[in-house]
Parts: C-alpha cells; sequence; structure tokens
C-alpha cells in the first residue's frame, strides 16, 4: 500500500483560507505509519522478502525458527545471497523496521 488510509477526512467542504486552518489532520492525533514517511519504494529484495513472509504467515507459520527454514527452503535469501539464520533474520527485520 502506497498511501496512508487512516488519513481523516476535511472537516469542512472547502479549505479555510487562515493559515493552519482546516488541515486534513491534527498532527498530534494522528500516528504516521512507516511506508507513509519512507524516503524510496520497497527494493526488488524488501519485496520478494515480504510477500515470503506473508505467504509464511499465512500458512499459520510463527515460530522464528520456522520461518528461517521456510526461507530458505523457498530460496528467498538474506541479503548477500546468503542463507538465513535467526540471528541473520532478527538484524534485518530491525534494519527494515528502523
Amino acid at each position: 500500500m502506497d498511501y496512508n488510509p487512516h488519513l481523516q477526512p476535511w472537516k469542512r467542504s472547502e479549505p479555510n483560507k487562515e493559515a493552519g486552518k482546516g488541515s486534513i489532520e491534527i498532527p498530534d492525533e494522528i500516528e504516521n505509519i512507516v511506508h507513509q514517511t519512507r524516503s524510496a519504494p520497497p527494493s526488488d529484495f524488501e519485496n520478494q522478502l515480504g510477500e515470503a513472509l506473508e505467504s509464511i504467515f499465512g500458512d499459520g507459520i510463527t515460530e522464528l525458527a520456522d520461518i528461517v527454514d521456510c526461507l530458505n527452503k523457498r530460496g528467498v535469501h538474506a541479503p548477500h545471497g546468503h542463507k538465513w539464520t535467526e540471528n541473520s533474520f532478527c538484524a534485518e527485520m530491525s534494519r527494515l523496521g528502523a
């Protein structure tokens, strides 16, 4: 998804001419979701990893060791083409979530 589905609608049918009035959202009441503030679209690697994880979770697999095993069996390798380990997977999730 390339947009924020949680944006609040305008409170007035037309924008207010006063600066700062009638904005789309009140900053303190809206949580920015990560992809909304990302600096670039996901890379091919990130898309491939995300699709694999969606499928793995969809199959009901939730334990770290099983996730890593499934990624390796599916040929979805860690960065630089290495097989995943539990440590490398956790490190990559931390990097991507930063």
